[in-house]
């Protein structure tokens, strides 16, 4: 009796244990973006959802996990050959999606290594039409034509190419060396020509500057030349004013005469010399200054005793004319300067007498040569000379 009841115990607690089993066999739980084929008796059957499923244990036999998310494959150095003949080691990386889990698990046995030789035989198709120049300076068309490729390739096997992306572009040893070199060589090129531009900016820069300061500098000297000769004519008229309002004696002109003779002097390389026709008369003036007989001396005293001061006067003029043979600069110019009119100039040049002194000649329309003057007895006087 005993030995039954232990026997129905065993069986009691077998069959709990099986229909827990059971239980737990026949409940599949599929994560969120997880995906889960069922076969039955070796065919497929359905693919789970995510969440909690129903299947027949002993039964239905439920597949791996398939991920449903975005995934990212990188695929190092894939050699290709360009159009130039040159071997680049290009690194790619590749984005896909399984859209299809019954395509993804029944199309193909490991659709990672077929997207991935895929991969690289569609980089060799695209990169042997190009040569490195183009190939360095062309990924994202080389990105556009793999993704497109690889897409309708891999669309049997329920999988999307989102995006494909060349990582790394790495072509020999020898031509980075030369394309180093290169971009040198441009960069130094570039550094030159900016330097040339700089410098040619600071030459136009300088000779603007150059040509405004002297423009102003122009300016500047041409009213300080204007400023200088109003201040000039001013002056020479206040002066001119001053002396004809104040109406000065004779023998003030005759001295102001006499200081500008000096002054005709001044030139060391003059050959010949203009004075003034009034010079004969201030000398006349200074004489009678001097208590000699001038221009104002009554008429018709004839005595000897008016011979001795012709003589003095004739002495004083020709000391002046003596001291002023070397001048060169005009006397009317001086004279005027100080506020002096004169009257028409007398002109001497040395060498026209007889005895190699300085012969004056008139500017007025009389002819060259002495003019008698007639003295207080009714004779005639010796010509006046500038020197002797």
């Amino acid at each position: 009796m005993a030995i039954a009841e232990g026997i129905v115990v065993a069986v009691v607690a077998f069959v709990a244990l099986l229909t827990v089993l059971t239980v737990l066999r026949s409940i599949r739980i599929v994560p969120q973006a997880r995906a889960r084929n069922v076969e039955r008796f070796g065919r497929y059957r359905k693919t789970l959802e995510p969440g909690m499923n129903f299947i027949i244990p002993f039964v239905d036999r439920v597949k791996p996990l398939i991920d449903l998310r975005e995934q990212v494959v990188s695929f190092m150095g894939q050699p290709v050959i360009t159009e130039d003949n040159l071997v680049v080691q290009i690194d790619t990386v590749l984005f896909f999606q399984v859209t299809d889990p019954k395509a993804a698990d029944y199309e193909i046995v490991n659709y990672i290594q077929g997207i991935e030789q895929l991969t690289a035989t569609m980089l060799r198709s695209v990169i042997g039409s190009m040569d490195l120049e183009q190939t360095l300076t062309s990924r994202d068309k080389i990105n556009t034509l793999l993704r497109g490729v690889l897409d309708d390739a891999s669309g049997k096997w329920g999988i999307r190419v989102t995006r494909v992306e060349i990582k790394a572009i790495d072509p020999p040893k020898a031509v980075r060396d030369a394309m180093e070199k290169q971009m040198r060589a441009d960069r130094e090129k570039r550094a030159a020509i900016l330097t040339a531009e700089g410098t040619r900016q600071a030459q136009i820069l300088n000779a603007e500057g150059d040509k405004q300061s002297a423009i102003l500098r122009a300016e500047g000297d041409k009213q300080a030349a204007v400023l200088r000769a109003e201040g000039q004519a001013q002056a020479i008229s206040q002066v001119f004013q001053s002396i004809h309002r104040n109406d000065p004696d004779p023998k003030l002109l005759a001295y102001q005469y006499l200081q500008t003779l000096p002054q005709l002097a001044a030139g060391a390389g003059n050959t010949f010399w203009v004075i003034p026709s009034e010079v004969t008369t201030a000398l006349k003036a200074v004489t009678a200054a001097f208590g000699g007989p001038g221009e104002d001396a009554p008429a018709g005293r004839g005595s000897g005793a008016d011979k001795p001061s012709a003589a003095g006067s004739a002495e004083v003029e020709s000391a002046a004319a003596t001291a002023a043979v070397p001048a060169g600069q005009h006397a009317a110019a001086a004279l005027a300067a100080a506020g002096i009119t004169t009257g028409p100039a007398v002109t001497a040049q040395p060498g026209g007498g007889a005895n190699g002194s300085a012969t004056t000649t008139g500017a007025g329309d009389a002819p060259p040569g002495p003019a008698p003057e007639e003295s207080s007895e009714g004779g005639s006087s010796p010509p006046e000379t500038a020197g002797s």
